[in-house]
């Protein structure tokens, strides 16, 4: 049977209790992990090697020189974006086979066994559990960062779709600060408390495996991968807090027709096809604006240019604090804006600010070796590039 168009437009959607706690519990349980486990290594550095050349040492009775406990840490960092590839690589699959929920589920399972190992390490002696651990949360990191933003996007209506979507940026950068906050050495950034620290990322998946099997499914998936329409239906009308949801039923069909008639299209025939040209080069254009937007350098850098400026090791963290404090307020902000302003404006107007921001980095860093006060400048160009990227290529994923 020929399907044809809506006639009149989606009803607008609302915030019901069902679609605010399915934002909370999807966003805190998978996207928190990912911003408290992006940053917390960085905050006991210098404890978690001082833990390998104890370890080295009970083993070989010899001192670690700096050059292997360099490239120990090193290879330890270069695990998080091996496991996120594969994990991104293992998203489409999970989704597909046992649906949103089922794949977040199966996340918190991995997070679980890297909290296990990473708790056990210094009981059992083996940082070689510190390093397969951060693997596992790399593989969490890449499941969540393209699932959350999925399963969000699938369940909220459209007129909220963009601000549902941020949430996960919100719980990310919020991640980020629990990361700073609880990494302080008044804290538990001590000898004594890192590897509680590191480990405390298995709360967040707890909360989620126990409360996510009382969430719906999508109804995307339930309709079109498992043809369930009955209860797509049921889920809709959970969501929406009203019984008329047929638009969104016929809208999904629709969808699948789609979907249908594109299965068989190679990627060489997607980029052959002049009708379809201009979007794809936007989607590249969108995600290559998010990935390579260079928000890890600046994280990664910016204990030394605060250093560069005369801020002790000690007092550093109380100016990063601040700083994902504005931006945890500006990704507030966007999410109350991006579905009345729209997302082209906000994107091209970070875009344009971390890029002006970069390049005038660039020349601060360059010029401080010779006039001392640039790097003040260079500390302020950081913040500003931040605020561009939480305005900009953070919120690319819900356009």
């Amino acid at each position: 049977m020929e399907r044809e168009l809506p006639s009149a437009p989606l009803k607008k959607g609302r915030l019901t209790r069902s679609l605010v706690l399915v934002t909370l519990i999807a966003a805190f349980g998978s996207s928190f992990q990912y911003g408290y486990n992006l940053w917390v290594l960085n905050h006991p550095a210098m404890v978690i090697q001082y833990f390998y050349n104890i370890t080295y040492h009970q083993r070989t009775q010899i001192n670690i020189d700096g050059s292997l406990l360099s490239f120990l840490w090193d290879f330890m960092v270069s695990f998080f974006p091996i496991g996120g590839l594969v994990g991104s690589l293992l998203t489409g699959p999970l989704a597909d086979s046992y649906g949103r929920k089922g794949t977040l589920l199966i996340n918190s399972v991995f997070s679980i066994m890297s909290t296990v190992l990473m708790g056990c390490s210094k009981l059992a002696r083996t940082y070689e559990f510190i390093v397969f651990a951060h693997m596992i949360v790399g593989v969490c990191a890449g499941i969540s960062s393209s699932v959350v933003p999925m399963y969000l996007a699938e369940v909220a209506p459209h007129n909220l779709r963009g601000g549902i979507v941020l949430m996960d940026r919100l719980f990310f950068t919020v991640g980020i600060l629990v990361a700073q906050i609880v990494g302080l050495q008044k804290a538990l950034g001590d000898q004594e408390g890192w590897v509680i620290m590191v480990s405390l990322t298995g709360i967040p998946a707890v909360f989620q495996m126990c409360l996510l099997p009382f969430c719906p499914e999508s109804p995307r998936y339930l309709l079109i991968q498992k043809r369930d329409e009955e209860k797509a239906r049921q889920v809709l009308k959970k969501l929406r807090g009203w019984d008329d949801v047929e638009d969104e039923i016929e809208e999904l069909y629709l969808e699948d027709i789609c979907d249908d008639a594109e299965k068989h299209m190679s990627p060489l025939k997607l980029i052959g096809l002049h009708a379809l040209r201009s979007h794809l080069f936007t989607e590249i254009v969108m995600l290559t604006s998010h990935q390579l937007s260079g928000i890890h350098l600046v994280y990664f850098y910016m204990e030394r240019i605060y250093t560069s400026v005369g801020v002790q090791q000690h007092d550093m963290w109380y100016i990063a604090m601040p700083v994902t404090m504005f931006l945890v307020l500006v990704t507030v902000v966007m999410i109350y804006v991006i579905d009345f302003e729209g997302r082209r404006f906000p994107l091209l107007l970070g875009l344009a600010i971390c890029g002006i921001s970069c390049l005038s980095l660039t020349v601060c860093l360059e010029l401080q070796s010779t006039i001392p006060w640039m790097s003040y400048f260079s500390t302020a160009f950081i913040i500003i590039f931040l605020f561009g990227q939480a305005i900009g290529p953070g919120t690319s994923r819900v356009l």
